[in-house]
């Protein structure tokens, strides 16, 4: 039977895994506590960095329906508890990693899907949502002009067309009419004699 201090410690860290989007599995060995401490403030715009004992981290996991970790509690083990961007926390892990290679991305979940660490790797690999949004707003903008002109040139086609008609006429129709009217011109002047 747990101890009321350990059953409250899962009770946390289950609702950490419920509450988060993500979570990164990481093994912290040999870093100091400076380090940790520069991690955690790292991370702390998109989650949080717990340190837990793996039996407890196991439970909590369980209990919050998450089994993406199974088999990878061992040794000193810490979950980074992403309720941010996953985007922008893969990168801060990731370069963090990159300037202490004791630190040890071992996977993670997204979404209810479990990760490995190269899934997590290239996860960093990803420009911010932001970027991406606008990427996304500048492709539809350009389809959109592009659209525009397509149901724009058969209108400009048209009066193209029209205008040049209408100069075909000026010149051929303008000799030819002008015969007409000496005619018309003749015949109402016959009709008064």
């Amino acid at each position: 039977m747990a101890t009321p201090a350990k059953q409250a410690a899962i009770a946390e860290l289950s609702e950490k895994f419920r509450e988060s989007g993500a979570a990164v599995l990481t093994e912290y060995r040999g870093l100091t506590v400076a380090q940790l401490s520069e991690l955690r403030s790292q991370l702390r715009a998109n989650g949080s960095y717990s340190v837990a004992k793996n039996t407890l981290t196991e439970l909590a996991a369980k209990e919050a329906g998450v089994t993406a970790f199974e088999g990878q509690l061992v040794g000193p083990s810490a979950i980074a508890f992403i309720t941010g961007d996953p985007v922008e926390a893969a990168k801060t892990l990731r370069d963090f990693a990159k300037a202490n290679p004791l630190l040890v991305i071992k996977g993670g979940v997204l979404d209810g899907k479990p990760l490995t660490a190269e899934e997590i790797t290239k996860l960093a690999d990803l420009e911010s949502r932001e970027v991406l949004l606008a990427k996304a707003a500048g492709a539809m903008k350009g389809k959109l002009n592009q659209a525009v002109s397509l149901f724009a040139a058969p209108l400009s086609q048209t009066a193209r067309v029209i205008d040049a008609l209408r100069a075909k006429v000026e010149q051929t129709g303008g000799a030819a009419a002008a015969p007409a009217e000496a005619t018309e011109d003749a015949a109402a002047s016959g009709d008064e004699s």
